[in-house]
This record gives structure tokens, sequence and C-alpha cells, in this order.
């Protein structure tokens, strides 16, 4: 069984144990991923929030680019600031990407470009925790625009721009916490949840239920932040074995 492989606080079932988690996690002096200037015993929900949403031309963060970004900011469980920016990839939106978010070329065609919002975006990210729904998508396209802006990954800047910083990824949550319910896409968790979600695919509305999606599902994850990133990377990368396995077998 799971339990005997995995001695990390959690049941056989692989739901998260947070008593026993949050006393290893006490222990533990270094985890890497963390964010340095926040304390790794203290519980995550106390330190500050900065959810990352991203709408694009498509899913390559080389080729592609971004037409919206919203920053979406929580303090102690409370939204207490929105960042949104309309962006000009300076490239045509296609039509299947504008099916999806409703960004046509007519809304982005007197945007700034990214980099013109660069140094806004660095500011509401500073002394942040960054957390996306599927982090990987929104962390490769934050890089890639501020690497093409000139301010690309750096250990001095905002800890979602240090090449090292673990982003916290509600979806990597669900598929612990919910793997047996159907539907793990954002819309279909916050549904339910009862978390209301008006304008999907919206980049601000979309940041918005990530962080309240994440805050709801707080009970049945770690406490500390130190344990949250150390299992979380755990959780990560066993999902990501499993699918390659599933691949394989479909093949």
């Amino acid at each position: 069984m799971r339990g005997h492989e995995d001695p990390c606080g959690c049941f056989p079932t692989g739901r998260h144990y947070p008593g026993i988690a949050d006393l290893l996690a006490e222990q533990i002096v270094r985890i890497e991923g963390l964010i340095e200037e926040l304390a790794a015993h203290r519980a995550w929900t106390d330190h500050p929030f900065a959810v990352i949403d991203f709408e694009t031309t498509g899913v390559d963060r080389n080729q592609d680019r971004v037409v919206e970004m919203a920053i979406v900011l929580f303090d102690n469980g409370i939204v207490t600031g929105t960042h949104q920016w309309l962006v000009n990839p300076g490239m045509p939106i296609p039509e299947e990407a504008r099916a999806i978010h409703g960004i046509g070329n007519d809304e982005v065609k007197d945007a700034p470009s990214f980099a013109e919002i660069a140094r806004d975006v660095m500011a509401a990210l500073a002394g942040r925790m960054p957390i996306a729904y599927n982090a990987d998508f929104d962390r490769g396209f934050l890089h890639a625009e501020m690497t093409r802006a000139g301010f690309g990954p750096r250990s001095d800047g905002p800890p979602a721009l240090r090449p090292t910083t673990v982003w916290v990824d509600p979806l990597v949550w669900v598929r612990e916490i919910q793997k047996y319910e159907k539907g793990k896409k954002l819309t279909e968790v916050a549904e339910r949840m009862g978390i209301v979600l008006e304008s999907a695919h919206r980049a601000a509305a979309d940041a918005e239920a990530t962080g309240r999606v994440l805050l709801a599902l707080a009970k049945d994850m770690p406490r500390t932040y130190g344990e949250l990133v150390r299992l979380q990377v755990q959780y990560a990368a066993r999902q990501e074995a499993d699918y390659q396995a599933w691949i394989s077998r479909r093949s």
C-alpha cells in the first residue's frame, strides 16, 4: 500500500494527515523551493499570496504570447488587491484562442506590450507566495515574457521570478484530495466546491477563483509552508509518473 511506500504523514489512501506531517515539518531544516523570507514553520495561509493567471495566443511559451494577465492578492484569506492588464501580444490572436477567452485583436490593439507592464508586474509580485492553477503553464509564460522584457528569472527578484521557487498549485492538491471526483478543471472544481466563477477564462476571475479553491482545500492540506512545498513536489512527481505510465499503456 502507498502508506508503506510513502512515510510522509499521509493515510494509506493518499489523504494528507496534517497532524503528523506538521510535526515532521518542524524538524526539517532545508526544503528545496521555499521562499527564504517566508518562514517554513508558519502556516502557509498566514503568508501573503499572489495568484497569477494568463490568457494567451496559444500554449507554447516560446512561440505564443500573453494577451491578458491578472494578479489577485490575498492576505489572511481575504482579497486585498487585483491587478489586471490587457496586453498587446505583437501578433494576431488565433480564432481558436479568441473562442476560449473572448479577447480579440480589436481589444488589444491599443494595449501596452508586456515589456511596458513588466515593472508593474514585478512590483505586484514582490514578497508574495506565487500561486497558479496548473502552475507550470503560468510560470513558464511569466518567465518567458519577463525574459523577453529583459527582467527574467533572477534570484534577487520577486519570489515568482526566482528559478528555484516552487509555485503553489491547487491542481496538484485537487488531484490528491479529490482524486475520485470527476472533473479537475478549475471551472469544474469551483462549481463542485460552491465557489462562484463568473467570466471563466478571463484572467482576474480565474485567479480569484484559484485562490478561493486553494483556501477551501486548506483543511485537508499541510498546515505549514515548508510541508506544503515538500509534499506538493512529491505529489506532483508521482502524478506525472502516473500520467506517463497511462500514456505508455495507451500506446
